[in-house]
C-alpha cells in the first residue's frame, strides 16, 4: 500500500488489511480484492503490517485506488 500526501509519499509497504473512511461508509480492503476507486473523506485510515503491527493515519479526505494487489490512496493528511 502507498499513502501519498501532498508532502511526498507518507508510508509505502505491505499491509496485510486496510480499512478505509469512504464517502459512503466505512470499508476494509484484503488481499485479492477487487478493482476499486473510492472517495474518501475525514476520518482515520487503519492498516496491519504483515508483522501484525496496527497502524492509523488521519485524513481530511482524498482517494483510493485498488489494482490487483497494490492499494494506491492520495489523500489531504490531517493536521492538529
Amino acid at each position: 500500500m502507498k499513502i501519498i500526501t501532498p508532502k511526498g509519499t507518507s508510508f509505502n509497504g505491505k499491509v496485510q488489511s486496510a480499512s478505509f473512511p469512504g464517502v459512503i461508509g466505512e470499508f476494509e480492503v484484503l488481499k485479492q480484492h477487487a478493482p476499486l476507486v473510492s472517495a474518501l473523506k475525514r476520518g482515520t485510515i487503519k492498516y496491519t503490517t504483515p508483522n501484525n503491527a496496527a497502524h492509523t493515519f488521519a485524513i481530511e479526505g482524498g482517494f483510493i485506488e485498488v489494482c490487483g494487489d497494490v492499494i494506491t490512496a492520495c489523500v489531504e493528511e490531517q493536521t492538529v
